[in-house]
């Protein structure tokens, strides 16, 4: 029996449904965000610039507060972390929903930022240490939540947004989420310590535990760090300005009619993208558990380079459109599976929310591009953003291969060394 008490074990399926369900609920404040950049703008003459600053600050809070608040996960576990992130969620975006200047506008995103990040970072460093085995999996399902959970609301929001202004969604659904967090975080606990895979690792292991102190010292973790910047870059700059880009591409309003789906095509592409947002982190991070994780970021990120090159070649026809964008949402969401596995496989169990936590913070450096793209793009030209966007993910899906396998392999090697020392 105490074998089977180091192992994974049933417990782990609930704990994942539980992690889901709350990054479910911060979904919104990132993915639903595009649907009121420009309703802010008409309503309060704000710049899409300014408003792209708030949508920064956010990403910015969201992530690199993410190592303390990991911190707090590993000593005292899961529950009050998350608790107080759904109380921070909800008094976010009801401060939205009375900002009438920019400051007000930050301010909310930074509180919503703080109380995302605190969701997201628990909720996916609580996933990696109950699957050691499916590690990519449980990542990608539990980021599946982040990426898939605007779906559902993408309708509800406009409607809201339509009928009873963009202050009222912002209320509504802003008190909703953060009480359906409050409420389903109380069931989150760690797993016991040192659990055991059940099923065979096909990616290499850390023999040891590193410290994040010690983990901000390894090339590795610096070089896991370049790549999702340069991966998270753009893909954040589709996801904060993709109303705006449709909008410039002259097919935000058209009418289409697309696998059973009528309506808008920015409706119709959002509908979609988040449901392929969310489907791509656990199909990437299961294939990445089966055939290794390098071998995974070739094929994601070669594949996303296509995706984004083709939405600035074909991308202003409406099918042509919803086609690429979704594409894009498909083979980029992966990051938030591969990343905190690969992350996990490296330097251990034992800290593992916090120093996934380290490198999640890589999302927010990369958000620091957000603003600047508004700039460039500002006459309605996004052929220079895409490109730029599209060489960096075959730069790094080569590096993926050429560079990081090689070394994170010599990295495991070392650590079994120290470790038997």
């Amino acid at each position: 029996m105490a074998a089977d008490a180091d192992s994974e074990q049933s417990g782990q399926w609930p704990q994942l449904i539980i992690g889901i369900v709350c990054m479910v609920m911060i979904a919104n404040l990132q993915y639903g965000w595009n649907l009121f950049v420009d309703p802010m703008s008409k309503a309060q003459g704000w710049t899409r610039a300014e408003i792209a600053g708030a949508f920064a600050l956010f990403v910015l809070a969201e992530t690199w507060l993410v190592p303390i608040e990991s911190w707090f996960v590993d000593k005292y576990g899961p529950r009050i972390v998350v608790t107080l992130g759904g109380v921070l969620v909800a008094i976010a975006w009801a401060l939205n929903s009375v900002a009438s200047s920019i400051p007000m506008l930050y301010a909310g995103a930074v509180i919503g930022g703080i109380g995302a990040g605190a969701v997201y970072g628990t909720c996916v460093g609580n996933a990696v240490k109950w699957f050691v085995g499916r590690r990519g999996l449980a990542a990608g399902c539990t980021a599946a939540g982040f990426g898939a959970g605007a779906a559902a609301t993408v309708v509800p929001i406009s409607y809201v947004i339509g009928a009873y202004g963009y202050q009222s969604a912002f209320l509504w659904f802003g008190l909703a989420q953060g009480i359906i967090i409050l409420i389903v975080s109380q069931f989150l606990r760690a797993p016991p310590a040192n659990l055991k895979p059940k099923v065979v690792v096909n990616n290499p292991q850390s023999r040891r535990s590193y410290q994040p102190m010690e983990v901000l010292q390894k090339p590795l973790f610096w070089l896991l760090y370049l790549m999702f910047v340069t991966v998270a870059s753009g893909g954040l700059i589709v996801t904060a300005q993709f109303a705006s880009i449709a909008a410039d591409y002259g097919v935000a309003k058209t009418s289409i009619n697309l696998i059973g789906l009528t309506g808008t095509v920015l409706t119709v592409a959002l509908i979609i993208d988040n449901v392929l947002n969310g489907l791509g982190r656990p199909f990437f991070g299961w294939v990445s558990d089966k055939i290794g994780r390098e071998e995974t970021m070739f094929i994601a990120f070669s594949l996303n380079a296509i995706s984004i090159w083709s939405l600035a070649q074909f991308g202003h026809t409406p099918v042509a459109f919803v086609l690429c964008s979704a594409a894009i949402y498909f083979t980029w969401g992966e990051i938030y599976s591969l990343f905190p596995a690969t992350c996990t496989d490296s330097f251990g169990q034992k800290f593992a929310a916090t120093n996934a936590g380290m490198l999640y913070t890589a999302k927010g450096t990369a958000s620091l591009l957000v603003p600047l793209t508004a700039y460039v793009a500002a006459k309605g030209d996004w052929s220079t953003v895409f490109w730029i966007g599209a060489i960096a993910n075959a730069l790094v899906a080569v590096l993926a291969i050429v560079v990081l396998k090689p070394f994170r392999r010599k990295f495991a090697a070392a650590s079994a060394l120290q470790a038997a020392e």
